[in-house]
């Protein structure tokens, strides 16, 4: 009887053709799981089109002036769009701290995936594009 290797997986976003056969490369468990993520904290509403709510929406958040109080609210909006739409993560805790002087923000993530019992943490670098 055979046993599955990989639980989750997802298309690689890079693109890269996996040698002899041709196909694109695919990410797999823990990392599909932490790219989903990523590309959830980078969307902004209405990107998506035939699901315009989808996305975290951080974008209009790091245009306001840094404050421990937009913190908050950032780190809401991640809990709320990891709850919602990663299933394969159960979110454990959400930390955001501010950098004033720069302007941005770091949001470090700590998540279970669902066929694991050890935890995932993911620091990701939130600041404004222009």
């Amino acid at each position: 009887m055979a046993t599955l290797q990989h639980v989750f997986s997802d298309i690689d976003f890079t693109f890269t053709k996996v040698p002899g056969v041709g196909d694109i490369a695919v990410s797999y468990d823990q990392h599909a799981v932490i790219r989903s993520i990523r590309n959830l904290l980078l969307t902004n509403h209405f990107e998506r089109l035939f699901n315009p709510g989808m996305g975290a929406n951080l974008t209009a958040l790091l245009f306001e002036n840094a404050s421990p109080t937009l913190s908050v609210s950032i780190q809401n909006e991640i809990s709320s769009v990891i709850t919602k739409y990663e299933p394969r993560a159960t979110l454990d805790s959400v930390a955001v701290s501010v950098n004033p002087d720069l302007n941005s923000y770091n949001a470090t993530i700590q998540f279970y995936l669902k066929n694991q019992a050890t935890p995932t943490t993911i620091t990701v670098l939130l600041e404004r594009n222009r």
